[in-house]
């Protein structure tokens, strides 16, 4: 298995709308599950599905902010945005995209994920992964597999899945850790409201935002107005160099919505390269 941590070196985001390939109708289950209560801060999981989290926590003191998760699903189109040098960008990191289904008894959940290892290792959110059921995976292909759970760590919710089955996948490639600066353009990957391959762009609004899921503290994350909404949880925000700068976690919304505002966060490379660290040692252990 490549180690993922050899390739860290990307960076922001896009300027134009970039066509992208056409995935198969939006998948149901991103609405099966949503977490109840009025909330502040909302995990996007599958839009409302396992890791849809909902706090009344306040986004860095900020009352006005209501934070959600994003977790993967399927797309039938992108966004395009204004520099047509975009389109070469979403080429390179789309083979990289997968949807992290889990289907339970009760409920099911659907959520975004990345690739990290030829032989199907999958970086996602922990809260994509959160639910009983069996866990697959969807490739950008289309071509679903059989998936497990291998390690997680609910603290900075991220999780390695491994998909059985595979070989010759295309790992995304890490940037390197605080490369990218406020201003830069960025591009958000994943299945918001289960519309698998969708992208969309904006740029860096900040860094180091802290946000809490009422059992959880983010620390470090970055915030980008690149639209994000339920479903691109476990996906990836990479720069026009096509490189991983974050995996999107988290969007704030205002009042009751749960849709995108312009305010999606992103645990950054560098504290997903060390935590991807960690978890390899445990599976290797």
């Amino acid at each position: 298995m490549s180690d993922p941590l050899n390739r860290l070196a990307e960076h922001p985001y896009v300027t134009h709308i970039a066509p992208v390939m056409v995935a198969p109708p939006r998948d149901p289950r991103w609405k099966r599950r949503l977490a109840g209560g009025a909330a502040v801060l909302v995990l996007v999981g599958g839009g409302g599905t396992a890791g849809a989290f909902l706090t009344e926590k306040y986004l860095d003191g900020t009352p006005a902010a209501a934070v959600s998760t994003a977790t993967g699903s399927t797309v039938a189109a992108t966004t395009v945005t204004e520099d047509d040098e975009l389109a070469p960008v979403v080429a390179k990191v789309q083979p990289s995209i997968v949807t992290v289904l889990v289907d339970g008894a009760r409920e099911s959940s659907l959520g975004s994920g990345v690739v990290i290892g030829a032989d199907g290792l999958i970086l996602t959110n922990n809260h994509v992964i959160a639910s009983t059921g069996t866990v697959s995976v969807r490739l950008s292909t289309g071509e679903t597999v059989p998936a497990k759970v291998v390690a997680a760590d609910s603290v900075h919710d991220l999780a390695l899945v491994q998909a059985t089955g595979l070989s010759g996948l295309t790992p995304v490639t890490f940037a390197a850790d605080d490369s990218v600066a406020v201003g830069d353009t960025v591009l958000a990957f994943g299945a918001p409201l289960g519309l698998e391959g969708t992208v969309t762009s904006g740029i860096l609004s900040a860094k180091d935002r802290s946000l809490s899921t009422g059992e959880e503290t983010l620390t470090g994350l970055l915030q980008t107005d690149a639209a994000i909404n339920q479903g691109n949880s476990g996906g990836a925000l990479v720069d026009t160099a096509g490189q991983l700068v974050g995996i999107n976690v988290a969007i704030a919304t205002a009042g009751e919505s749960t849709g995108s505002v312009g305010l999606g966060f992103a645990i950054p490379s560098g504290t997903v390269a060390g935590v991807v660290k960690q978890l390899q040692a445990q599976i290797d252990s």
